[in-house]
């Protein structure tokens, strides 16, 4: 397989400012700046209408902006036509030749780029290695949907483009073949150097292939960052659920300290601390956001657990195999999700203990 070229780490390989787009009196992307990094996996996360496809259909120059500017390595686009543009791209569901092999197809751009067939085979068969793709003499109606996925990623990448666009590359693949596809899309990324953008509404695919994420919302961006950060540290209750299970409590701020850490009564009684995202005062209306993975449970009162610690009822126990999902009650009605390890001696209309550390908790206000 052929490889990109290589770009000073941290160089924009793509820059978009102030990027928009129209479709009618529709608004599908709304002043889109991005700054992607050369030879970076971008996943752009969301969920449906969110604007994902639109910002790679943008990319592609399949379709036009309405406003704004994206520069590739430094050259405006604008009057570049697709073609010219030289990314692979893999659209959702993405067509194949039907009276050409899966192989034929992968390697059809190269018979664009008129190489000979002896040069041809051994990029095509790289290229089908590196999706798992085997038996590729079949036709595209003799193979499942997630083959002819894997073959048109197969097709995108064979001629060692230096920019990758994927549009829910994963959405064929049956549960079983997801991890080893996860796997694989990373070490195709490696493999070609390329600066690839990916498009997912799984959390747990972005999570696990990302370099960085960006979140987007009815067509803005609500959070770029690391999948680290974001899961720790999201800006907005947006994307603190786009990335992960998450509970989200109203409540009303009561303090903020020097520290930027809010006191929070919550609607359904209890005083909770966490720290705040954003421009907060005494008196806003506010969300609180607490992982369910962070959350500990005990079989005591409150009073024995620690100073911090909350009463609760235990709802329900779900035994997943190594974890549990307990869901309790809280205050006067409100429902908290926890996943925990084990959870021996804990069962259903028990009273229990929970607490957390302050610094794992986020407070929101009601715009974000």
């Amino acid at each position: 397989m052929q490889h990109a070229h290589e770009a000073a780490p941290g160089t924009p390989a793509l820059h978009l400012t102030g990027v928009t787009l129209r479709q009618g009196r529709r608004e599908v992307l709304d002043n889109i700046s991005l700054e992607i990094p050369a030879g970076a996996l971008f996943v752009l996360l969301g969920e449906a209408g969110s604007g994902k496809s639109a910002l790679l259909a943008t990319l592609a120059g399949v379709a036009e902006p309405s406003g704004g500017e994206i520069c590739n390595h430094g050259a405006p686009l604008k009057h570049t036509p697709p073609s010219r543009r030289g990314f692979g791209v893999v659209a959702q569901h993405d067509a194949l030749f039907p009276h050409l092999s899966l192989a034929g197809n992968v390697g059809y751009p190269l018979r664009l780029r008129r190489l000979s067939a002896s040069a041809r085979a051994p990029l095509v068969e790289a290229a089908l290695d590196s999706v798992l793709l085997t038996d590729a003499h079949r036709r595209p109606r003799q193979a499942t949907p997630a083959e002819c996925q894997r073959a048109a990623l197969a097709r995108a990448t064979v001629f060692g483009p230096r920019v990758l666009l994927l549009d829910e590359p994963l959405a064929d693949q049956p549960a079983e073949f997801r991890p080893a596809m996860v796997a694989a899309l990373r070490r195709l990324h490696l493999l070609l150097g390329a600066t690839t953008i990916l498009a997912t509404r799984v959390a747990a695919d972005a999570m696990a292939l990302a370099d960085q994420v960006a979140v987007l919302h009815r067509g803005r961006i609500e959070q770029v960052a690391t999948p680290a950060t974001l899961y720790d540290n999201p800006n907005s209750a947006v994307a603190a659920m786009a990335c992960g299970e998450t509970n989200l409590l109203p409540g009303t701020v009561r303090d903020i300290d020097e520290d930027g850490m809010a006191v929070v009564a919550l609607a359904c009684g209890p005083v909770v601390e966490g720290e705040a995202a954003g421009t907060l005062k005494p008196r806003d209306p506010c969300q609180f956001c607490v992982r369910p993975e962070r959350i500990a449970v005990a079989p005591v009162a409150a009073a024995d657990m620690g100073e911090s610690a909350l009463d609760a009822k235990l709802l329900e126990v779900l035994h997943l195999g190594d974890i549990v999902r307990l869901r309790l009650l809280l205050g006067s009605g409100a429902e908290l999700l926890v996943k925990r390890p084990l959870a021996p001696g804990l069962h259903p209309g028990q009273r229990v203990a929970i607490a957390w550390q302050p610094g794992h908790a986020r407070v929101f206000g009601l715009g974000r």
